[in-house]
């Protein structure tokens, strides 16, 4: 089966790399060299490959900005090319080029196939194409949380199906709890604006006020209060236009006027200019008396009545009280009279809310009750079978008497806890079910299991964590494995167990291992040795593969110390024979 490898890597400017070439192969490949020569960051420039933080810190001193560049070959079809393809990038003969550059002011840009796009998508496509393991790895296995995604990545659908219902119904009922904790917490509040809502409709109700009725009603009181002034003026205005029929003998304007108008008439038929004077004051003649008819209705029609003008004033004080709480006009208030009966309607359907969220509440409470306990169920027997193959791994690990158990187990809640009944029980629970999950172990026989962050060394750490990996391996394969000194407080023949069980991974992946241990290089397909210049840097030749003698060499500097010693070269040459005879 053709799978994607990881073929090579180029770094420039990164830590104490000023520039080198890292070339990988299929198989194992062991990546060794002094303390400080760098090799640590060929696990740095991979993480950045992935999507991983861009630390500015980690740019050359001197150098403007850090840049790694990857070159993963991959199968036609595989779910990393199509998704390539789909983010604009381009094979390189069946090679997907990956980049990533960082800038010593902090900026970060990353590059998938002659295109640039979003670190995230390095990320997404890192977690199908590599498995990157290291001391912090092992000291995240010891959190719970951790083991639980451990336990859950190797179960594979028969828990990830369950945990996507659950999680489902989980977040519904969070949102429905959520809805129902404001709806009664707000109790008092509600009812106070609902009992402030209800006052002032019914005020507005009561007034029965119309649109437009306050600026009709202070035109008429304005009219009210100045009547006889309003009638007087109206009369003088009349007599000057119409005559005073108690002086016949008075000259009025319309008389005026008409005499006018008969004087040019007379003439018209002479001049032009006359003529159009003459049908200007025809016209006026007939709009004064017009104008007189309409201030002699005015004055017969107007009201001094003081009472009237009293029920004006007081429906206006009425009116006023309105606009005062509710609008600055008449319009303004009946509007706010229309949203307050909406906004009271709401407010009174609450209770019906509040009843039917604490129907579907407790609905969702019963379903998640079944939907744990089934989760349960898939993570026991798959606990079981994960505690069988971790145990059968650690016994090729030197280990043959270690024990790995996985403890599943609920806690009843105290008091003021939301609970779920699980089994008979009220138990606590969360996003994840209501398990909580810790890998035990047992060293020796006799012993108690106990919470690996407890009763395992850092030697015995460090081979626990392998054979979890060698276990998802088989369940659920990435192409390629980098271990970062996995194998650190380990020696002797442990570290021998573990190079073979890395060789056999390699079987069906690629593995890169960064190790001081020349028990495990020993074992690897290819070897890299990574060495320093005399200014401390390591340029691009300073990353060599080493075989046969070199290889040899290598190996007795990382047992004593000393490449030229014969006891370490005898050793060295013993542990190459060992690991050339072991069953692949």
């Amino acid at each position: 089966m053709v799978v994607s490898v990881l073929e090579e890597m180029r770094i420039k400017d990164l830590g104490v790399i000023d520039d080198a070439v890292v070339e990988l192969s299929t198989g194992f490949t062991a990546v060794t060299g002094e303390t400080g020569a760098g090799k640590t960051m060929v696990v740095t420039s991979l993480g950045l490959l992935l999507g991983g933080r861009a630390d500015p810190a980690l740019v050359r001193v001197g150098a403007k900005s850090a840049v790694v560049e990857g070159r993963v070959v991959l199968p036609p079809g595989a779910p990393a090319a199509r998704r390539a393809a789909e983010a604009g990038a381009e094979l390189d003969d069946g090679a997907l080029l990956i980049g990533r550059t960082v800038s010593a002011e902090g900026r970060s840009r990353a590059f998938l196939g002659g295109r640039s796009v979003p670190v995230g998508l390095l990320a997404e496509l890192g977690s199908e194409l590599v498995a990157v393991h290291g001391q912090m790895d092992q000291q995240g296995l010891l959190r719970p949380a951790r083991q639980r995604e451990a336990l859950d990545r190797y179960a594979g659908p028969a828990v990830a199906e369950p945990v996507a219902a659950y999680r489902k119904a989980y977040g519904e009922l969070r949102a429905v709890s959520e809805q129902l904790a404001e709806l009664t917490e707000r109790a008092r509040e509600r009812a106070q604006e609902a009992d402030l809502l209800r006052f002032g409709l019914d005020e507005i109700a009561a007034a029965e006020p119309r649109p437009g009725e306050d600026e009709e009603l202070a035109a008429e009181a304005e009219r009210l209060r100045h009547a006889e002034d309003l009638a007087t003026a109206a009369a003088a205005a009349h007599g000057a236009l119409a005559g005073d029929p108690a002086d016949p003998e008075g000259v009025d304007a319309a008389t005026l006027i008409a005499g006018a108008h008969q004087a040019l008439e007379a003439v018209r038929s002479h001049d032009p200019v006359l003529a159009a004077l003459a049908d200007r004051l025809g016209e006026v003649s007939i709009l004064v008396p017009d104008v007189a008819g309409e201030l002699a209705g005015y004055a017969d029609g107007l009201d001094a009545d003081p009472l009237r003008l009293a029920a004006v004033e007081e429906r206006r004080a009425t009116l006023g009280q309105l606009t005062r709480k509710y609008g600055e006009d008449i319009g303004a208030v009946l509007a706010w009279s229309e949203e307050a009966a909406v906004r009271l309607a709401e407010l009174e359907g609450d209770d019906d809310r509040i009843g039917e969220l604490t129907a579907r509440r407790d609905a969702l409470r019963s379903e998640l009750s079944g939907l744990a306990e089934a989760l349960t169920d898939a993570r026991e027997e798959a606990a079981a079978r994960f505690s069988e193959a971790v145990t059968a791994e650690l016994a090729q690990l030197a280990m043959p008497h270690a024990r790995v158990e996985v403890d599943l187990r609920r806690h009843e809640a105290a008091a003021g806890e939301d609970t779920i009944e699980h089994r008979g029980r009220a138990v606590v629970f969360g996003p994840h079910g209501a398990d909580e999950i810790e890998l035990l172990l047992a060293p020796h026989p006799g012993s108690q299991p106990r919470p690996i962050s407890k009763g395992a060394s850092g030697g015995e750490l460090s081979r626990v964590m392998l054979a979890v990996e060698v276990v998802f391996a088989g369940a659920a394969p990435v192409p390629t494995y980098l271990f970062d000194e996995v194998d650190a407080g380990v020696g002797g023949k442990a570290a021998v167990e573990i190079g073979r069980r890395l060789a056999k991974l390699a079987d069906s992946a690629q593995v890169v291992v960064v190790t001081h241990l020349p028990q495990v290089a020993a074992f690897a397909d290819r070897h890299l040795v990574v060495e320093k210049t005399h200014d401390g840097s390591v340029t691009r030749s300073g990353v060599q593969s080493v075989h046969g003698e070199g290889r040899v060499r290598e190996l007795s500097r990382m047992l004593a110390g000393q490449e030229d010693s014969q006891l370490a070269r005898a050793h060295a040459e013993e542990l190459l024979a060992t690991a050339a005879r072991r069953e692949r």
